[in-house]
């Protein structure tokens, strides 16, 4: 058991304090009938907590103190949990080794590009920009996990296990998921740079094998977090962010907004199959503009949610053509894109997650 201190004691009694059993299988039930198709509403809200505010004050942990400190780390990740109690939400319980999307890319020998400590903004990796080092990185092969910020992640999760070993109902209803390591092209652009968009038609068969490189990283350290966290059995959702879904992982796919259906098709999505077919599938998250590889996504077997972060810029009818009516959920989608989608009398068939109405 790792030495506490008083602060991180005191804050881990008072959320064990005010989890309440019958609220958080509530939301589960509910959310597992969602994600069977047995909403029964055109949209679904998961039901809300008696709102149960802490009984001392928190701590405020800015991001750049958490990435150094395990023990802020836990008292950051925790703490979204306790506003969730707070606010008397409906969201999941969840927390996560919250190192930002640079953890596979400085496995690479990528460095970490900091923000000031004031902006309160995770972290990110600086791209290589250099042909030369790209090729170094492709022949010394797949990277040991436990290099760049992959020994971090290992040593936190570590400390979030001794957590839920000391106190049960943590471990039951606050549910800790994988890190952020977006997907094979979002890797390979972060490791590259986005020199690698003219590479993709100079060079394409190396820019293939480097991207095989990249999912078998992927792949390895899936493998070597869930040996550590067990994923979820017997058909049960996993939890990412505040939602659950079916399957184990969440792609990040930000950067296929640069490319075309065809080049989609031809050279990413294989490697995305192929993680959903070793981890039984999974959601996929993007930023930004997608309707173009949407169609082409949908089609992937053991896909089962989306999350877009921004719908103002998507066709959103092109979405829900690919998504509700093919009966994959749309996880988190904004609730004014929702209520705009009711009141033109758009169906949503019962697959879209959305916040509460505001009062």
């Amino acid at each position: 058991m790792p030495h506490w201190s008083q602060t991180l004691t005191r804050c881990m009694d008072d959320l064990a304090a005010r989890i309440d059993p019958a609220e958080e299988s509530a939301i589960h039930s509910a959310w597992v009938n969602f994600l069977d198709g047995r909403c029964g509403e055109e949209f679904f809200v998961p039901p809300a907590r008696t709102p149960r505010p802490p009984k001392i004050d928190w701590p405020d942990v800015l991001l750049n103190d958490a990435i150094e400190d395990y023990e802020l780390m836990l008292l950051s990740q925790f703490r979204i949990a306790s506003d969730e109690l707070t606010a008397g939400s409906s969201n999941c319980l969840g927390v996560r080794c919250n190192y930002g999307s640079g953890i596979l890319p400085t496995l690479f020998g990528c460095d970490l590009f900091i923000m000031p400590r004031e902006t309160d903004t995770l972290p990110t990796a600086v791209p290589l920009h250099d042909r030369e080092k790209i090729q170094a990185v492709f022949d010394a092969g797949v990277p040991d996990f436990r290099a760049g910020l992959g020994e971090k992640v290992l040593h936190c999760v570590e400390q979030f296990q001794a957590v839920f070993e000391k106190y049960p109902i943590l471990k039951e209803y606050v549910a800790l998921y994988h890190p952020d390591w977006q997907g094979p092209i979002d890797i390979a652009e972060v490791v590259w740079g986005s020199e690698i968009f003219y590479a993709i038609f100079d060079e394409p068969d190396f820019v293939r094998s480097f991207l095989d490189l990249m999912t078998q990283t992927y792949a390895q350290s899936a493998r070597a977090w869930f040996t550590r966290v067990p994923p979820t059995s017997n058909g049960q959702p996993a939890t990412h962010w505040q939602v659950m879904h079916k399957g184990t992982l969440v792609l990040r796919e930000d950067s296929l907004m640069n490319l075309s259906p065809e080049t989609y098709v031809d050279l990413i999505r294989p490697l995305d199959q192929a993680l959903f077919d070793e981890f039984g599938g999974g959601a996929i998250h993007y930023c930004g503009r997608g309707e173009h590889f949407i169609p082409a996504m949908c089609e992937m077997k053991g896909l089962h949610g989306m999350n877009l972060s921004q719908p103002d810029m998507n066709d959103m009818e092109v979405i829900y053509q690919n998504t509700v009516d093919k009966g994959i959920p749309l996880l988190g989608l904004d609730r004014q894109e929702v209520d705009r989608a009711v009141k033109a009398g758009r169906p949503l068939r019962g697959w879209v997650h959305t916040d509460p109405a505001k009062p």
